[in-house]
């Protein structure tokens, strides 16, 4: 499984919708949390190997209502206590 994680820049009053929008219809969601600073909502997704990223976020993410801008993250190894 590969991890991303996508900012999203929301139009206004539209965090909370994006938010919802995220938890009941992206299946490949594992948690979403509102931000502050230069974008609204920060989701983690989890991608089968081989998935290509870039379709992913450009038809399933970014099409969201509310949703005017997004930034991906790919990150490469998760560390933790043992």
């Amino acid at each position: 499984m590969q991890a991303i994680f996508v900012q999203f820049k929301c139009r206004p009053g539209k965090a909370y919708a994006v938010a919802s929008a995220l938890v009941e219809t992206v299946e490949e969601i594992s948690e979403v949390y509102s931000t502050s600073g230069q974008y609204d909502l920060i989701a983690k997704f989890y991608l089968e190997a081989g998935r290509d990223i870039g379709h992913f976020v450009t038809e399933r993410l970014q099409v969201l209502d509310g949703v005017s801008d997004t930034f991906t993250t790919v990150a490469f190894k998760a560390f933790g206590r043992a």
